[in-house]
């Protein structure tokens, strides 16, 4: 008998079996995405057999591969073994994770913090639980999926404004119930556009309204800021914000997400959010991954000097190139293409030549402002920007992107 399931409009999988976009750009060998690294030392990678410039990581400090992270993660795992098998809740909290707990909230010079198990869960797991019934999201139409969906997931009320658009801010502060709830929450560093929040109009809005400040400094906790510490603290306002997240998946070499503030605040979400409660905790390697990685990013504060050299220089000479890179100030610098297949086909042809990016399509970008998304760590040698510069002038003026003379043909 057969399965005429598949031909039923109302067949909840309908949206799956019509999904064909993958594999038609699959056939067209153009496709950019779900890419097997077989080898890899940071900066260069090899994937199909092919050695490529690694331009599209976010390992910023250029530690996933330091001998120090690595051998403080095969020590643990000896100590420790390989997992926890359980929540920190219950049976799955280690002294090292409480040291670097201590340790974290010290650095961001908060009273306290709390360890998740991956930077997503830490958004999403936080705001559901912070935010309640008759409060009041304030929400950058930019901000990450997880904070997106950690709006979802809370029965508060969440209110988007554009991005980075401090008058719509203000504007829906002063339309809210004066008695309600409020917190303003934003990324500190745009994972797409490279940007910056505008910290100092929030940190003022917030005090003017009552309301609270979260933010996600995913890309700036040991990218940029007071010896790393983040986007607030570029603006000498660390004080003034309120909950910072982090993750452990960039410049910590590792997997993981944190959240510091107050104790109070620290210990409400430690004790009712369920994507802490409910989730095994952070594995042993991790966690000593990070530790180590503090410690050099404290110890070795040239890394970040490193680093922002590399942000100027590539942003400088990519816009003499002629390319559009949005108003990055980050290592993430985007170099907008346009349409989604030329996107592909740009990213492929980068490819041939040596360098891997990452392709950013729509809805993640505005329609017809696909992009490739270049980020750059402190391993990077000048050798390794300059080749990358020299794949994108030869690709860009194949595609027509740029002109010989550093102009935009387009």
């Amino acid at each position: 008998m057969g399965d005429n399931r598949k031909e039923a409009k109302n067949d909840i999988f309908s949206k799956a079996f019509g999904f064909t976009e993958a594999d038609e750009v699959r056939e067209m060998g153009l496709y950019p995405f779900f890419k097997p690294l077989e080898a890899t030392d940071g900066t260069i990678v090899e994937i199909e057999g092919h050695e490529v410039i690694m331009a599209g990581s976010n390992n910023y400090l250029g530690l996933t591969n330091d001998p120090r992270t690595i051998e403080a993660a095969q020590k643990a795992l000896t100590k420790y073994g390989t997992g926890c098998t359980g929540s920190r809740f219950l049976n799955g909290t280690l002294d090292i994770h409480l040291e670097l707990e201590e340790k974290l909230a010290t650095f961001m010079r908060k009273e306290a913090c709390v360890l998740f198990s991956t930077g997503y869960q830490t958004n999403e797991g936080t705001i559901q639980t912070i935010a309640g019934r008759n409060d009041i999201i304030f929400s950058d139409k930019d901000n990450h999926a997880c904070i997106v969906v950690g709006t979802q997931c809370s029965v508060a009320e969440t209110k988007r404004y554009g991005h980075n658009d401090m008058a719509q801010l203000r504007k829906q502060l002063e339309r809210s119930d004066p008695n309600a709830g409020k917190i303003i929450i934003s990324d500190g560093v745009f994972s797409m556009s490279g940007t910056l929040a505008k910290i100092p109009e929030l940190v003022s809005l917030a005090k003017e309204f009552g309301a609270r400040l979260y933010l996600d400094d995913a890309h700036a906790v040991g990218v940029i800021g007071d010896g790393g510490r983040g986007s607030a603290s570029v603006f000498g306002l660390l004080d003034e914000v309120d909950l910072v997240s982090g993750t452990f998946s960039k410049s910590f070499a590792s997997l993981g997400g944190f959240l510091v503030g107050d104790r109070s605040v620290i210990e409400y979400v430690r004790h009712h959010s369920p994507a802490h409660i409910f989730s095994a905790s952070m594995p042993p390697a991790n966690v000593a991954t990070v530790l180590k990685a503090l410690e050099i990013l404290q110890e070795e504060p040239e890394r970040l000097a490193r680093l922002e050299e590399i942000s100027v220089y590539m942003r400088t000479e990519l816009k003499k190139l002629g390319f559009n890179v949005w108003t990055s100030q980050s290592p993430i610098i985007p170099i907008v293409i346009g349409e989604q297949m030329e996107c592909f086909k740009f990213w492929k042809d980068l490819f041939e030549e040596g360098v891997y990016t990452n392709a950013v399509i729509p809805p993640a970008v505005p329609p017809g402002q696909a992009l490739l998304r270049t980020s750059y760590s402190a391993s990077h040698t000048d050798d390794h920007l300059n080749r990358i510069l020299e794949a994108f002038r030869k690709i860009g003026i194949k595609h027509g992107l740029i002109d010989n003379n550093g102009h935009s043909a387009k």
